[in-house]
């Protein structure tokens, strides 16, 4: 199979790309995200449309945040979408008349990063996705591992402190509660509050209120040594590093790659995450230790992956 588009539903844009064999994105169209659920569905279809304009295209994948069915055609659940058991694929494959294949956004920017970004050269690789809160997603004996109900790899929602923080799905002490964007705009919020002298770079940056500071802020007074935005991205590593030891121990990959917008941050929160890692790995100086990669595709391994995945069949 050749040219194949993939779409990756954003919370403001739906963007779809025609995706060759070799990853490279040729050509890419962008339509706003509606606000209604058949709303997205016409999108979707206007996106791919628009971007097969004069291509050769032969199948469609879409990466959509939630819980995709076994056979790659149904969305279970969608957080925020009002999507309960939707027939994305059928709609789809009536309105653009190729194949679809549809996938769980973290899986389809795995199997992106795998194919085509930092995983390239591993067979067993683990990416988790640092954004505003924590996905991921499992690649083993190059294969991407979707389990027996195409649920698997939420790793987010894996509970890490039994009782703790209360997490949008309901659960609490979800690991995305300790390791996520909204988990480091609380930990600068909460020690700027209880250490102002220790943060001025980081109140400065924003409107002067512990309310005001946001995640920029956080990495711009990192970069300039603020002592409660460092400390704050440590404590952010001290959890994620820690979960990827857990991971460790179920899937004994040869790499992880960290993705998603934190991830842009390089070594500001690669180094330290490292460094939890090695802490916490079960008889870490006695076993090999997966390498902790940055991601390298950024915000386009999801349409890349989803593509890829499409042309997989």
């Amino acid at each position: 199979m050749g040219l194949t588009i993939g779409v990756d539903i954003g919370g403001t844009k739906i963007a779809a790309g025609v995706v060759d064999e070799e990853g490279t994105i040729l050509d890419t169209h962008k339509v706003p995200t509606p606000p209604t659920a058949e709303g997205i569905v016409d999108a979707i279809c206007a996106a791919v449309s628009g971007a097969g304009k004069g291509n050769d295209v032969e199948a469609v994948g879409i990466g959509a945040a939630g819980y995709v069915d076994d056979k790659r055609a149904t969305v279970l659940f969608a957080p925020n979408i009002d999507w309960r058991h939707e027939p994305l694929k059928d709609k789809v494959e009536q309105r653009v008349g190729m194949p679809v294949v549809v996938e769980n956004d973290a899986n389809a920017a795995a199997w992106g990063e795998y194919r085509f970004g930092a995983g390239q050269g591993h067979e067993d690789v683990i990416v988790i996705t640092l954004g505003t809160g924590l996905g991921g997603g499992v690649i083993i004996g190059n294969k991407l591992r979707r389990g027996r109900f195409g649920v698997a790899a939420e790793f987010g929602h894996i509970r890490v402190v039994p009782d703790g923080l209360l997490c949008g799905c309901g659960s609490q002490g979800c690991w995305e509660q300790y390791a996520s964007g909204r988990a480091l705009v609380r930990y600068g919020q909460q020690r700027a509050n209880a250490t102002p002298e220790a943060a001025e770079i980081l109140l400065g940056l924003g409107d002067g209120t512990v309310e005001g500071i946001q995640g920029k802020h956080i990495s711009e007074a990192a970069r300039q040594g603020d002592p409660v935005a460092v400390d704050s991205y440590r404590e952010l590593a001290r959890w994620a590093g820690a979960g990827l030891a857990d991971l460790a121990s179920l899937f004994d990959p040869s790499a992880f790659i960290v993705g998603g917008g934190l991830s842009d941050e390089g070594e500001l929160v690669l180094d330290p995450i490292r460094k939890s890692f090695r802490r916490w790995l079960i008889g870490g100086q006695w076993r090999p230790h997966a390498q902790v990669l940055a991601a390298q595709l950024g915000n386009k391994a999801g349409l890349v992956g989803a593509a890829d995945l499409a042309r997989q069949g």
